[in-house]
């Protein structure tokens, strides 16, 4: 056990002064380090019970912290392509040689807005997934960024972003959709309390998912978001 303790004690040193080297930009930690950060008792102890999709491991003027995604397998297409019913997130704190949860998210696919059908499928969107220290005030502020597919793929499925800022959520909810009527979005009150480079950073994600089609939100949504509105439409 002392042995254990001793190797893991090592581990941590070698990530810690890795993530301090890329402080600003985070580091994806590989199977091997994954499989050896959480193991199979850690799994247990902390309910990871889907498979780690990835971990992003960061470090900012409070410490050194790891963020995991994991995604449940649930189908296969035959186009190779994995369904995933339900998601959760976790991000830990590393106090010595010992990690302590700080957060978790959950989130499944749902009845779509539009009739009775299910989504298809719901995963993490780790190209605007980001860990940067974006205000300047030595915190990293996460963004993490996920979505789902409906029976017209991105057409008809919904985005969530959520912005953490000093451990508080703050959550931007899209519904996209073919039709106008069908597009909608809901933004937390809080969000507008976030300082105006983690917004304007925060819609230049957005613009990024229109930029490559898997967004579509309401014609005038700049504008809404100007006039700090918490739900807007296309008209």
């Amino acid at each position: 056990m002392k042995l254990k303790l001793f190797f893991l004690s090592l581990f941590f040193l070698a990530l810690q002064f890795s993530a301090q080297k890329n402080a600003i930009s985070p580091i994806i930690l590989s199977r091997a380090e994954t499989k050896q950060l959480f193991s199979d008792e850690a799994l247990k102890k902390f309910n990871i019970d889907y498979p780690i999709f990835r971990v992003y491991n960061y470090t900012d003027n409070t410490g050194n912290y790891y963020v995991v995604l994991t995604e449940k397998m649930d189908s296969i297409k035959p186009s190779k392509d994995t369904l995933h019913y339900k998601i959760k997130a976790f991000n830990f704190y590393q106090n010595k040689n010992e990690l302590i949860k700080k957060w978790e998210l959950t989130d499944f696919t749902a009845k779509q807005s539009a009739g009775g059908d299910m989504e298809n499928s719901i995963w993490f969107w780790t190209k605007y997934c980001e860990f940067q220290d974006i205000d300047d005030d030595g915190l990293v502020d996460p963004i993490i960024v996920y979505g789902t597919s409906g029976m017209n793929g991105y057409e008809d499925g919904r985005i969530k972003i959520l912005v953490y800022y000093k451990g508080r959520k703050n959550v931007i909810r899209h519904q996209n959709g073919s039709l106008d009527h069908e597009r909608n979005t809901q933004v937390d009150e809080t969000f507008y309390l976030l300082p105006e480079t983690i917004q304007d950073h925060t819609k230049n994600i957005i613009q990024k998912m229109m930029d490559n089609s898997l967004a579509i939100f309401p014609y005038e949504w700049k504008e809404a978001m100007k006039k700090h509105k918490t739900k807007f439409q296309e008209k």
